[in-house]
């Protein structure tokens, strides 16, 4: 998987890949090219066997402050409805990359998380937070309606219809205790400890049996438009897929020899 990207920061180390916005001296905002690229890259990810997670972090204390003032916001009230509408999507196709690029997403937030940088949270598997975290979709706050990105229909299924409505409706700010309290963040843990704790849960990831997560990871996605039926049928067609895999044998074996399995990912 690539590393030379230009409007976002990457590394790769032991199949665990750590991106973060870098502009923290404006609080990490995103511009046209940022999110083009990043969706590009979570696009190019589902081909990837380098990468078995990723870690989404904070960068100078802060996750996203959100679109641009000057680079997006200001662009845009001078754009004619076919651009916006090209807009709209690019930022939609950024959202539906995370959740298809086959690989779990943990968010790592600290500081401002808002607006996109909200959603790009909100789109990840797991999240972890600092104390200090403080998350907002403040959309309606600059004239706009709150359904952005998927947020009306991926926000309720993780903290529940009214506490979104809440945050869409008042584009108000949901600390950190409130979003673990409501379910939204996984863990909060002191700053110091936040991209340990991070880097631990995707570490577990990675050691796990990747093609079972990848299986998972697309389940957890496409069983929101499924009846329980067709999502029971489509588990059971799932599961027997990654029972003729290796790892499965590997497992059994190993648990039969008392021993720790290795997975290798196929």
């Amino acid at each position: 998987m690539r590393t030379d990207v230009q409007h976002f920061l990457c590394e790769i180390d032991a199949g665990i890949a750590t991106v973060s916005l870098d502009r923290p001296e404006r609080k990490n905002p995103l511009t046209f090219g940022s999110y083009a690229e990043l969706r590009d890259w979570f696009r190019d990810l589902h081909y990837a066997d380098d990468v078995k997670a990723v870690v989404f972090a904070p960068n100078g204390g802060n996750f996203s402050s959100g679109g641009d003032v000057h680079d997006i916001i200001g662009p845009l009230t001078r754009m004619n409805m076919k651009e916006l509408l090209a807009f709209t999507r690019m930022t939609g196709d950024l959202v539906k990359a995370m959740v298809n690029c086959g690989k779990p997403v943990i968010a790592a937030v600290d500081g401002v998380c808002a607006g996109a940088g909200a959603i790009i949270s909100m789109a990840s598997d797991l999240r972890v937070a600092t104390p200090e975290a403080r998350t907002a979709f403040l959309f309606n706050r600059v004239g706009l309606a709150g359904c952005d990105m998927g947020a009306c229909a991926i926000l309720p299924r993780i903290i529940g219809q009214g506490r979104a409505a809440e945050l869409l409706y008042l584009g108000r700010t949901m600390s950190a205790e409130e979003g673990a309290a409501w379910g939204y963040f996984n863990q909060v843990v002191p700053h110091g400890e936040l991209m340990e704790t991070a880097r631990g849960m995707a570490r577990r990831i990675a050691d796990g049996p990747t093609w079972a997560n990848m299986m998972t990871k697309t389940m957890l996605a496409q069983e929101w438009s499924m009846s329980i039926e067709q999502a029971i049928e489509a588990e059971a067609q799932a599961q027997a897929i990654c029972m003729q895999g290796q790892d499965f044998h590997r497992a059994y074996h190993a648990f039969a020899a008392k021993e720790k399995p290795v997975f290798e990912g196929d």
